[in-house]
């Protein structure tokens, strides 16, 4: 493991998944993802967007797509990183500005998002977990996140 403060344990119901932080690209979402993740917010929060062949999406503990956090919205931080499988990046309304709490994992290249969603983070384990996550728009009975936290605090 890099450096446990920049890497998120994610238990989900189908197992664990690793996600390096990437603050070099991202300091302010990075930063959003740590602090809501050391308040247990995404603890049991389900994936409720679950695309085959592009992303699966979790972050609203409402399960419809437009739940937060009680936190401010983020300054947008787009960045050259492409969204190829594995990354983790930010959702979003269509207002630049408006990330919160919701975050999508991308199954397969996505390359059409890049520059236009801020990208996080990459996952170094557990892909083959993601690909399990059960899809649907929205999931019926979908997976969930068990617990996430920051690698630093799970020791």
């Amino acid at each position: 493991m890099a450096d446990p403060e920049n890497t998120i344990i994610m238990e989900t119901t189908k197992g664990r998944v690793v996600i390096e932080l990437r603050p070099d690209l991202a300091p302010g979402h990075v930063e959003r993802i740590k602090t809501l993740s050391r308040q247990g917010f995404y603890d049991n929060v389900p994936f409720h967007r679950v695309i085959e062949g592009f992303m699966a999406q979790t972050g609203d503990p409402t399960g419809t797509g437009t739940g937060g956090s009680d936190l401010p919205d983020l300054k947008a931080e787009f960045n050259a990183e492409p969204h190829v499988r594995g990354v983790c990046s930010m959702a979003r309304t269509n207002f630049p500005h408006s990330a919160n709490s919701q975050f999508f994992i991308v199954f397969d290249d996505a390359r059409f998002l890049d520059k236009q969603y801020t990208v996080w983070g990459k996952v170094t384990e557990g892909m083959e977990n993601v690909d399990k996550i059960k899809r649907g728009e929205p999931v019926r009975d979908p997976d969930r996140i068990v617990s996430m936290k920051v690698a630093a605090d799970a020791a």
